[in-house]
């Protein structure tokens, strides 16, 4: 049998200590997560992510990337500053295998995050 999962109230998971973030471009900018679930297979991440306003780079080289913005702003653009788009509270933003780019958070950001390594075809 399968065992359902739903998971309430993602405004108001814990998601821990705050650290300072490994791909900052601004000196003290921290981020916290929690992980909500993860594949039988270990592909499939589910969670939930904070992070405190500046910049940083991002790879999804490995993965393709869903998130659903809970609270807070961010901008994001292409690596070669190419498709700027700005994200708020509602929405949904994909970041394909192989996006490569940067993050800019303008307000304390909140999301829920779907990551899916599964090995292409």
């Amino acid at each position: 049998m399968i065992d359902l999962k739903t998971f309430e109230n993602l405004a108001g998971v814990d998601v821990g200590e705050f650290a300072l973030k490994p791909t900052s471009l601004t000196e003290g900018q921290k981020e916290a997560a929690a992980d909500l679930w993860t594949s039988a297979d270990g592909y499939t991440h589910i969670g939930v992510w904070e992070c405190t306003p500046g910049r940083f780079t991002a790879d999804r080289s490995a993965g393709g990337e869903y998130c659903h913005i809970i609270s807070g702003r961010a901008s994001l653009s292409n690596a070669d500053g190419s498709g700027t788009r700005e994200v708020g509270p509602g929405d949904l933003l994909v970041l394909p295998r192989g996006w490569t780019g940067e993050w800019v958070i303008l307000e304390h950001i909140r999301k829920l995050y779907v990551i899916d390594t599964t090995p292409a075809a």
